[in-house]
């Protein structure tokens, strides 16, 4: 027997699974939302995700009335606390864009209008310090992150604090940016969106078990894709990064932009062998199955198939 504990979906299958849900985005949405060389449209918007902003919208009301039946229990109002989404993947697997329609999506829904997105690049330390630790070519891999900030963000967030920061990332200057925060202030929902956050902390015998960020989500998802595609895709993106942002002098990459077509691609695969791929194979993907949903994508960046962790 081939036994799993998700249920699948085909793109057929789960695109009915919207109901009677409005499509609220036009196309001049999607060209703020859409990621570098990705294929989104409002097919894949009606098909994939209104059925899963459905799907959240029914989780988010259904914690909302466990908060109203634990405040009949107390006998008073208790803090309703966020309702946490969290997004993993690969580099280049478009994880962003999915969290930005996702955010896009639930806001338009009556019942929770305020919905925030933080990105855990935010948490990984300042160029200087992953120079000094000697780990400035581990990046984005667990050890690059302030998981003690990180921790400290999502306690408080979920703990129902007014007013919470998390640090900011520049993707232009590579590094954390100074005396810079984004502000988020109780939200009805907060995605979080990051390479590892699906990862568990490892236990030590002998010492009380560490938290991490997957233990503060409500829902996650989880993009998956074969790895040949991700590093297609990544190394178009690196191409198409060459023409734009490291052509701008202050970027980090601006090395780049002289290369070559031949070059640029070479270098690319390099940083995905060495980097990103060791990553994808040593911590990312190893995190898959702990989704309560995975978007399988197609090698033209649309989602081909669905799971659904059974209850």
């Amino acid at each position: 027997m081939n036994l799993s504990r998700y249920l699948s979906f085909t793109r057929h299958e789960w695109a009915p699974l919207r109901g009677k849900t409005p499509l609220t985005l036009n196309e001049s949405d999607l060209q703020d939302l859409r990621g570098l060389n990705e294929r989104l449209d409002l097919d894949e918007v009606r098909d994939i995700y209104l059925p899963l902003s459905r799907l959240l919208n029914l989780y988010v009301g259904a914690s909302q009335q466990l908060g109203l039946v634990t405040d009949t229990f107390l006998g008073n109002t208790a803090a309703h606390v966020p309702f946490i989404v969290g997004i993993a993947g690969s580099v280049a697997v478009g994880k962003s864009t999915t969290a930005r329609v996702l955010r896009a999506l639930l806001a338009r829904w009556p019942n929770h209008p305020k919905v925030d997105l933080v990105t855990t690049d935010g948490f990984i330390f300042p160029n200087k310090v992953l120079i000094e630790r000697g780990i400035m070519d581990r990046k984005g891999f667990p050890e690059s992150y302030d998981v003690k900030r990180l921790i400290e963000f999502m306690v408080a967030v979920k703990s129902g604090e007014p007013h919470v920061e998390a640090p900011t990332y520049s993707h232009i200057a590579y590094d954390i940016v100074p005396d810079r925060v984004q502000s988020v202030h109780a939200p009805n929902i907060l995605v979080v969106e990051g390479l590892n956050v699906l990862q568990t902390a490892a236990q030590v015998a002998g010492k009380p078990a560490r938290s991490f960020v997957s233990d503060f989500f409500d829902f996650s998802i989880y993009i998956d894709a074969d790895e040949g595609d991700i590093q297609r895709w990544y190394v178009e993106r690196f191409l198409s990064l060459r023409e734009s942002v490291f052509s701008n002098p202050a970027s980090y990459f601006h090395k780049y932009a002289s290369l070559s077509d031949d070059e640029a691609v070479v270098e690319a695969r390099r940083i995905w062998r060495e980097i990103n791929g060791l990553n994808l194979h040593e911590n990312v993907l190893p995190t898959r199955e702990r989704a309560q949903l995975i978007l399988e994508k197609a090698a033209d960046h649309r989602i081909a198939e669905v799971r659904l962790r059974k209850i």
